[in-house]
């Protein structure tokens, strides 16, 4: 396959140390999913079993709310991480 980042306008050629950078920070995206995916799976689990006081600390805390802001922030610090080492010229 020809390099096609070279048709798109602000992409570079990335070195060998710069494409194994990048393929390290890939590599975390599928870990961090995973932890989150236990975590929310923990959530389940103890929503269901909650009751009386723990139920109402459960929805007063707003857990499922905060998993959603770290599924969202750590995609956040991937993509910036990758930015970072792509230092692409675009917006």
């Amino acid at each position: 396959m020809e390099n096609q980042h070279r048709k798109i306008s602000g992409y570079r050629d990335l070195s060998e140390d710069e494409i194994a950078l990048m393929n390290e920070i890939k590599a975390l995206g599928p870990q961090l999913d995973a932890v989150v995916e236990k975590v929310i799976g923990h959530l389940v689990k103890q929503k269901l079993a909650a009751t009386g006081d723990e139920a109402n600390r459960f929805h007063l805390a707003c857990p499922e709310r905060w998993v959603a802001i770290a599924r969202t922030d750590f995609q956040t610090g991937l993509m910036a991480l990758t930015r970072a080492v792509a230092q692409p010229t675009f917006f």
